[in-house]
């Protein structure tokens, strides 16, 4: 889990979900896999908003790094 892609972390907690949403695992297993669905969905979390930084930055032609508007010239 710790160097899986947000692909397959994601995918592991939609696995996750489903399992739970079955409703057939027994209280204590139901208890250990919600925790690990927690730091998955943590982990997805943490990636999305270090993207989200990433892409709401560009650089000038001085190589600094400006908020991104959407209204800067092409």
């Amino acid at each position: 889990m710790k160097n899986a892609t947000f692909e397959e972390s994601l995918t592991e907690l939609e696995a996750i979900v489903a399992q739970l949403e079955r409703g057939d695992v027994p209280l204590e297993e139901a208890l250990e896999v919600f925790q690990k669905g927690m730091l998955l969905s943590k982990k997805c979390q943490e990636t999305l908003s270090k993207a989200e930084k990433t892409l709401t930055k560009m650089m000038t032609e001085n190589n600094e790094e400006i908020p991104f508007t959407g209204e800067e010239e092409a």
